[in-house]
Parts: C-alpha cells; structure tokens; sequence
C-alpha cells in the first residue's frame, strides 16, 4: 500500500483493446478529467462503480467524491469500472492488473479502493476487481502492501454479505466522510503506520468514521437467526451511524462534470436539488436511509447548471432528487432556468413525478426548450387498497387527472410504473394495472381528440430492504411472481379495444430472489457470492450474463450444512424479536418506528409527509442532530449573469 512512484500499465493494456468490445471504456481521457503526480500527495484513492463505464461514469455519488478529493493537495482519487468478460479474459491472460482510468495506475498500488454500490448485484463485479488487482479477496488475507477496500452506497447500510471481502464501509452522505477518511490514513502514514494495517482498520473503527466489519464478532442460535454481533475491541462502537451533510450549499457538487468520451446511460448534465425523502414510501429504501430533507437553495442550484453547461457543453440538466417537483422552490427554479437558457436549445428534465406534484405549468416549463420526451409517473401499487399499504397516497382519481392533464396539452406518451410482490399484495391487485392503464388510454383519447395515445406499463419485481418498514416482509418467490404477472400480460392482451395502446414491460421474478438474499443477507451469504463468482458469475445486473441457476447451486454448496437456505433469507416473514444482520449500523430510523408502520400498512394506515405536517418521531432529526430543511430559501435566480444567445454557451453548443 505504501510505494513510491507507480507508473501506468497502458503500455500493456493497448495491444489488448483492438480485440473487444467497446474499447473507448477503457482509454480515459474524459473532458475534466484529472490526473495528478503520485508523488505528490499522501493519499491514494481509486473510486469504482463496479458496473461498466457507460452504467457507471455518470454516477453522481463518484464524480462528487472524485472532485472533493481531487480539490485536496495532500490527495489524488482516480476511477475504475468494471471490465468486460471479454478484457478480463485477456488480462487475466497477459497479466494486466486491473487499472485506472484516468491514469492507467494498477488499483493494487493504492491506498484505498473506495466501491460505490447503488444495487447489491453488483458484488460479483467487486470480486473480479479485487482478483484482478492482485488483492487477496478476503480482508483477512490482506496486508500493509494491500489497499484498504471500502464499501459506500445505498447497499453499504446492509453491507454484511460482503463483510469477508471489505475492510471497512461508509454509510450515508460521503462528502465529509471521505475527507475525515483521508486524514485518518494520512495521520496513520506519517506516523509510521502504528500496529500495520490493523492498527488502521481500528483506528478507523474507534473515529466512528466507518463501519470495520473484522471489529465485530457475530454470533447464531441454532435455529439460525442471529443471536448477537458484538464489538471485539474496546473503543469500538456498538452502533455505527450515517453521515448526513447538513447544508447542501456548501457542497456544490459536481463543479466540473465528466464529460465521458463513450456513449452513456445518462447524456445529460445532472444536478442534485435536495438530498432525502419524507414521503413515508414503505418500500423505499432510498427514502429511507437518506432523512432528513435537505434542499438546495435556487441561487446555488442555478450556479451549479451555469457552472456545469459551461464546462460540459450538456444540452439537457436533470434536476435529480428521489421526488424532484417536490422541491418547495420547484416552479420557482423550472421557471427560473428556463428564462435563462431560452434560446440556447438546453433543455429541462426530472426523473420520474409523483402524480400529485405534477401540475402542467411546471410541465411546460420543463418542455419550453422544445424537448416534449414522455412523462413517467410511478403509482407503484394496482389498487386503491396497495397504495395504502405501501403509503404511496395517489388515489385513481389523481393519477386519472393528472394524465389527462398532460394528454390534453400535447403529450402522447405516458410509462406508469409499478411493483409486484408487495406485502398482502393478492393477484387482483396486479391485475388491476390492467384496467386502470385502459382507463389511461380511454381519458387520453377523450381529452385529446386522437387514438395517437400511448401507455406503457412498466413492472419492476419488489424486494425487502434494510431500514424499511418492509424490512420483515415475506418476499414473493420466482414461480408466484411470474404467475401474476402472466395473468397482468393476459388481462392486457384481452382487451380488444385499448390493449394494443398499452406497452407492457417487465423482469422476471429470479433476477428479485438474488437481490433479496443480498439485501438482507448477514455474513453466511458472503460464501454464496464467492461460490458463484468462482463459478464464473458476473455483471449480475445485465440480464444476458445472470444465471439464476448458478446462484442456487452457489446457495446450495455454500450453505450445505447450516439450518438456512435462499427461502429462509427471501421468502420467509422476520418476527419482531429477531436481530437483523443491520441492527447495529444506524440510519437514524428508530426500530419500534418501523415496526409501528409495518402494523399500519398491514393495517392500510396511511401516514403523512413529516415536511408538511407534525413529527410522527421516526428518530433521525433527534438522534442524529439533524433537521428538515425546505424553503423559502432567501435566495432567488435575480442577479446571475444572463445566458444570450451569443454566448459561449450558446457557440459550443
């Protein structure tokens, strides 16, 4: 871990790249781009989203942290991704380690190989990255010449099932994290690397500044639930919390957003509005985890599109948040920035709306750049009787004029998403998608004078998450999953008067079952994910490369022996007595909380939005010292420099 100078394995690398596929993945150079002098700094960082580059290089939570550290002199971050089969086949061969980017550097020279995970089927990717890097694949095996391996991401809030393979994971908001990370290890090798990498590891554990699962001993009861996890050192803390940045104005990141040389699954120039969600979605694990809401203000959210199109030459801005119309501000800053570009071809966009923060002005104002794409709105749930359950408050009535709405001011496109699975969910309330899309397409027809209409049903399979009030829930298995929705394909199909209007896309249900026995796996499951990599799984969240197959055989070697099987992780309900493999990582969220709201959607209680009305005391503001922070602002767009049409803005466009 500690060398001098390292130089770059390009050289190697080039020979191969003729010989695969997409090889403009692999080369770097990317607009705003860095690359800086290893002997220069102190710390080491490569940050990997272990997915492919085009999946990849537009995440957000990976740029951000690669300028925060980028910015610091004393450090120097650089990015990898996920190789190919096909490259790894010829690496593996010809002894190329696994590489930078930026600067072809082997990930093996560094400090920290810091892994970003914003879906638990990635794992086998971290596997190949670890091999590849000449790193042993578990902690254990590891020494002061082997990077310190961190896990970060919505996943690392349950990051038991990779506990073998990390040294450590961040959970939450990393802006801050990373920088108090960084002299930790700074201060570690200055002076002279007390007690060698376990000297580290705990001195990372007692700082609170991550989670070191080698810190923890866990212990099971015969039946094989979880009877304990305990710290194994004194100092350590019992429970490890999140880090929550408070004032997103003093973060305004990314400032200079990569500008990648390959096609990606995002073109566009991205902009995080407010961080964190109060809508009390049950199923979320996003919404979750992220409390409290914090918004940015309209001055810093205009500076940070003005910064990044100058820099980028982007002609679209996603304004990106878990619900973004449900910034306090948001026609304030729709109408704000599109005065602004008027002119400039730059267009406007949010990722999926609530259909009850979706009203045509703020359409209008999105579309005024002259791109009228389709609107995606997700009501999750069939029936009346779901979105209560899973606290989704959108009656038939909302999404019916909401959609006619959009349909009578020109849009002829509308996807609707829902889950199937959900607790208490029966086949009805599937198959009730089905008429209320033809109620969609019947209310478009109508309002817009046309049968030009179109509505594509959109079904993604639902998983338990940690820190959610589903958390305990019965997941649906493969076989019942795909039988409900076959009965949704053929409710569809039968409708001789609105069906061919109504697209109908969907996963089966295996691709689910391997992410909910990663989702709520404790230690046992790491096993499962080594057997299946060793048999050659990878890129799990690429349909043409799953096997579902593979995965339950891994279950059935790996687990040969203990009183727990795939069923015992997915489709089997948790009592409430039962310690989750997560109990002891804090998101804030009290347990008896979550529990009180899994009985209110068992129930169909709802519960409203905390931003909006009195606390219902979920225990992230008082336990963490935090606070909901929504506008008025103080701040306005008046003042920032006009965008002409002759600006530069405007020429490199």
């Amino acid at each position: 871990m500690f060398m001098s100078s390292v130089e770059s394995v390009y050289p190697r690398l080039e020979p191969l790249l003729a010989q695969v596929s997409k090889p403009v993945q692999y080369i770097g150079g990317e607009l705003n781009a860095v690359v800086k002098e290893w002997d220069a700094v102190d710390v080491h960082w490569a940050l990997m989203y272990p997915d492919a580059y085009e999946v990849g290089v537009p995440n957000q939570g990976v740029q951000i942290l690669y300028e925060v550290l980028n910015e610091r002199p004393d450090a120097l971050a650089e990015r990898t991704y996920a190789v190919w089969p096909d490259l790894e086949a010829l690496m593996r061969t010809h002894g190329v380690p696994q590489f930078t980017v930026d600067a072809h550097r082997p990930v093996g020279a560094f400090d920290v190989l810091g892994v970003s995970f914003s879906t638990e089927l990635g794992y086998t990717n971290l596997l190949t990255a670890i091999d590849l890097a000449g790193i042993p694949l578990r902690a254990a095996d590891r020494d002061e010449t082997h990077p310190l391996v961190v896990a970060g991401g919505h996943a690392a809030f349950n990051p038991e099932p990779i506990a073998d393979f990390i040294d450590a994971a961040v959970l939450g908001d990393g802006e801050e994290a990373v920088l108090r990370f960084t002299d930790i290890v700074k201060e570690h090798k200055r002076s002279g690397a007390p007690g060698g990498r376990d000297g580290l590891l705990y001195a990372l554990a007692r700082s609170g500044v991550a989670y070191v699962p080698s810190m923890y001993d866990v212990g099971y009861l015969p039946d094989g639930r979880i009877a304990h996890v305990t710290p194994n050192r004194p100092g350590v803390p019992a429970r490890v919390g999140k880090h929550t940045v408070m004032d997103l104005d003093e973060w305004p990141y990314p400032k200079a957003p990569l500008v990648p040389l390959a096609e990606s699954v995002h073109e566009r120039m991205s902009v995080e509005i407010f961080r964190g969600c109060t809508r009390g979605c049950r199923f979320c694990q996003a919404g979750m985890i992220t409390r409290p809401v914090r918004e940015r203000s309209q001055r810093t959210i205009a500076e940070i599109v003005d910064n990044g199109l100058r820099r980028t030459g982007h002609e679209e801005v996603g304004l990106l948040s878990l619900s973004s119309a449900d910034h306090s501000e948001i026609a304030e800053i729709a109408k704000g920035l599109a005065d602004r570009y008027e002119g400039t071809e730059t267009g406007l966009s949010l990722p999926s709306t609530r259909v009850d923060a979706f009203n045509i002005d703020l359409a209008n104002e999105l579309s005024r750049g002259g791109r009228r794409s389709g609107l995606t709105f997700a009501p999750e749930g069939g029936s009346e009787r779901m979105r209560k359950v899973i606290n989704k408050m959108v009656t038939e009535e909302d999404l019916i004029r909401t959609v006619a709405t959009a349909y009578s001011h020109g849009w002829r496109q509308v996807k609707l998403y829902f889950m199937c699975g959900l607790p208490t969910e029966t086949d009805d309330d599937v198959v009730q998608i089905a008429a209320l899309a033809a109620q969609v397409i019947a209310k478009g027809r109508e309002v817009a004078g046309t049968k030009d209409i179109r509505c594509t049903v959109s079904i993604g399979g639902f998983i338990p998450k940690p820190h959610t009030p589903f958390q305990w829930a019965a997941q649906l298995g493969a076989d019942e999953t795909d039988a409900r929705l076959a009965k949704l394909r053929d409710a569809i199909r039968a409708d001789r008067q609105y069906g061919k209007a109504i697209g109908f896309r969907y996963h089966d249900g295996k691709p689910g079952v391997v992410e909910g026995l990663l989702s709520r796996g404790d230690r046992r499951v790491g096993r499962i994910i080594e057997q299946v990599w060793r048999d050659g799984a990878r890129f799990d969240g690429w349909r043409e490369h799953f096997s579902y197959d593979a995965w339950m055989q891994a279950a059935r070697t790996a687990l040969a022996g203990e009183p727990v099987d795939v069923a015992w992780y997915t489709t089997r309900e948790r009592p409430r007595d039962e310690v989750l493999p997560w109990d002891h990582l804090d998101s804030g969220l009290d347990k008896e909380w979550l529990w009180d709201d899994w009985l209110d959607a068992q129930a169909e209680v709802e519960l409203d939005d905390c931003r909006w009305s009195p606390c219902f005391a979920c225990g992230v503001c008082p336990q963490l010292g935090t606070e909901i922070q929504v506008g008025p602002s103080g701040t306005t767009m008046l003042g920032m420099p006009e965008v002409r049409r002759d600006s530069p803005l405007v020429a490199q466009q």
